[in-house]
């Protein structure tokens, strides 16, 4: 396989694979073009290689800022914004899991706080408190797991990951 065609497979399967994780195919594709470029790119670039609108590529490149996984650039001399990626897989990693935290659990946590705050004695309310429990113990725990992958660094986490195989 010719690198070309290399990169086209990790793009397209990138995409593919984004969709599974809850972003759009466009945004997984762009991050992937970024990943696999040597240099800074355009946005006119990124619309050439994948095929896709402006508006597209410009929405999808704010979001990857959004989510600090990408970076814009300047050349001296032209006006044309240029995007990278951050090509260090681990950082990338805790990244997202910091934000998917502060988008999803976290909301979910303080939702979970107020529920515990519903007052009764009856057999229906009594099972909603559980359950309303037992998803913020869960939740909880996967916060604190969070937690602690955003804080670890590389050599904890396999450690970590070898011993639970074990």
């Amino acid at each position: 396989m010719e690198l070309q065609e290399g990169k086209e497979k990790f793009i397209q399967a990138w995409g593919s694979l984004g969709t599974a994780w809850g972003i759009n195919r466009t945004m997984a594709q762009i991050h992937a073009l970024l990943l696999v470029s040597t240099e800074p790119i355009s946005t006119e670039e990124i619309m050439e290689q994948l095929k896709v609108s402006r508006g597209n590529v410009n929405m999808n490149v704010r979001a990857l800022i959004d989510w600090g996984i990408v970076s814009k650039e300047h050349k001296i001399g032209e006006r044309k914004e240029y995007f990278l990626a951050d090509k260090d897989v681990w950082a990338v990693a805790r990244q997202i899991t910091r934000e998917r935290r502060k988008r999803e659990i976290e909301p979910m946590l303080k939702v979970l706080e107020e529920l515990k705050g519903v007052e009764g004695k009856d057999v229906e309310t009594e099972e909603f408190q559980k359950t309303v429990k037992d998803i913020d113990d869960f939740a909880s725990k996967v916060d604190g797991i969070f937690d602690k992958f955003i804080k670890s660094d590389e050599h904890w986490f396999y450690k970590s990951v070898i011993n639970l195989i074990k």
